[in-house]
């Protein structure tokens, strides 16, 4: 029996291989410091390196209420207001109301445009377009300055058509002479 030593391992002249186990340090952010979505990594402070999410509309403001959610109270600053789930409120302004097949709205809102394929239950004031899909409901008020309704669709109660002069109620009148 021989006890001759072992040959040595060659290794890479370019350094050292990490051994199994061995955790290996993040790529520097002009490589990719976002991996495949993973969280809790170490990111450097300061500025982003890459871009945006969303980048096909990164100054849009929306709110999206979500399947199996409930919202009550007011929304402010929104620009588009999405409802899949459910929202009481007073009193909401924005740009855009979608209202999805899932979605509950009561209350009231003024936009410039709404689509409602869900119920909506209250008073709508649609300062540009209306839509009202096919499993669409409007309940109570609603007022636009053009309307469009699917086969299908349904609006209960009061609706009115907007002229051009008359985007939000008639001002008061301006007779001011006393005697």
């Amino acid at each position: 029996m021989s006890l001759a030593p072992k040959p040595p391992t060659p290794t890479m002249p370019t350094g050292p291989t990490p051994s199994p186990g061995t955790a290996i340090p993040p790529r520097p952010p002009q490589m990719g410091a976002q991996m495949g979505g993973q969280m809790g990594g170490q990111q450097p402070g300061g500025a982003p390196t890459m871009p945006t999410p969303r980048p096909q509309a990164p100054d849009r403001r929306t709110l999206v209420v979500g399947r199996g959610i409930s919202l009550q109270g007011t929304v402010a600053d929104a620009e588009r207001l999405v409802v899949e789930g459910t929202v009481e409120s007073q009193m909401i302004q924005a740009t855009e109301l979608s209202i999805s097949q899932t979605g509950v709205f009561k209350g009231e809102v003024q936009v410039e445009d709404a689509e409602i394929a869900g119920t909506f239950d209250g008073t709508l004031t649609a300062r540009g377009q209306l839509v009202i899909r096919g499993t669409g409901r409007v309940i109570g008020t609603a007022r636009c300055r053009r309307l469009m309704v699917e086969d299908g669709g349904q609006i209960s109660g009061k609706m009115e058509m907007l002229g051009d002069a008359q985007v939000a109620p008639g001002p008061a009148p301006r007779a001011y002479a006393e005697g």
